[in-house]
């Protein structure tokens, strides 16, 4: 079935709840939904005309998939889990490296050349072509990774199914985010940036912008080529004076270089602890 023709039929099967586990129809096509997040034929969030598009129709299609599914016992050797949703597999096929014991939920489209630390990939994420997931870092469900990104040990990236209209964690392409970062609540990191280690960023994270004379203040985003550090903030409470966690963009990345070459100049430049 066409994504068009499946998209329709998963709007007009949302609402009626009470049919999702008995209607082979609706099973169907809730299937084909997540086979083709499995192959990568379609996305949580697509970068259209400059900017990111959430596809909300494939957040109810997973949300769908979780009503329908039985619990099961699912056994890896000596190792038993149980769930509903079955375990990626066929990585060698696939071209893809992976490293004891990192696990991805079926449902997940990993790209080739991408390495799998030990981690964890949950349903609806998209990981592009050459990307590293390190050592325990998460990438939670619908969160769209670019390529040629590192993520390294400890990193969290966010998921999230609902509010439907929210946008997941988007990290672009050639982005290298450090060690214990957490990344969440539909938060952008756009192509090109360096994030130090220790980085928090949610939607209401502060981030300061302090290259040039006067600082400029965001939230939800960081731009292209961007350093960026964490920092905080003096804020007073009734209590008193106290500081709060925030980011602050130090340096940009070279553009027109060699991505390594442009990575290992920001690194020593700006001392970055990754």
């Amino acid at each position: 079935m066409k994504v068009d023709r499946l998209k329709l039929e998963i709007e007009k099967f949302w609402y009626k709840k009470n049919v999702w586990t008995t209607d082979t129809n609706i099973k169907d096509i809730v299937y084909q939904v997540i086979e083709y997040l499995e192959m990568g034929s379609v996305r949580v969030s697509n970068y259209f005309n400059e900017k990111w598009i959430i596809n909300e129709w494939v957040k109810k299609a997973i949300i769908m998939y979780f009503s329908i599914q039985n619990m099961n016992t699912i056994e890896l050797g000596p190792l038993e889990f149980y769930d509903k949703i079955p375990i990626k597999n066929k990585f060698k096929e696939k071209g893809i490296r992976v490293v004891p014991h990192a696990i991805a939920r079926y449902g997940s489209y990993i790209s080739p050349g991408v390495i799998l630390m030990p981690s964890y990939v949950n349903i609806g994420a998209y990981i592009g072509e050459n990307t590293m997931i390190d050592t325990w870092a998460t990438v939670g469900s619908c969160a769209q990774i670019g390529s040629n990104v590192h993520l390294s040990g400890g990193v969290g990236v966010g998921g999230v199914l609902e509010p439907l209209q929210a946008h997941p964690v988007i990290i672009e392409d050639d982005v290298f985010i450090g060690s214990r970062c957490i990344l969440v609540e539909g938060v952008l990191i756009k192509k090109g940036s360096v994030l130090g280690a220790n980085v928090v960023l949610t939607a209401s994270t502060r981030i300061f912008d302090v290259t040039n004379e006067k600082a400029i203040e965001t939230k939800g985003f960081i731009p292209n080529y961007s350093v960026v550090i964490p920092g905080s903030y003096p804020k007073k409470f009734p209590s008193g004076t106290y500081y709060v966690p925030c980011a602050m963009i130090i340096g940009k990345r070279t553009e027109s270089t060699d991505k390594k070459v442009s990575l290992n100049q920001a690194l020593r430049t700006h001392n970055l602890k990754i």
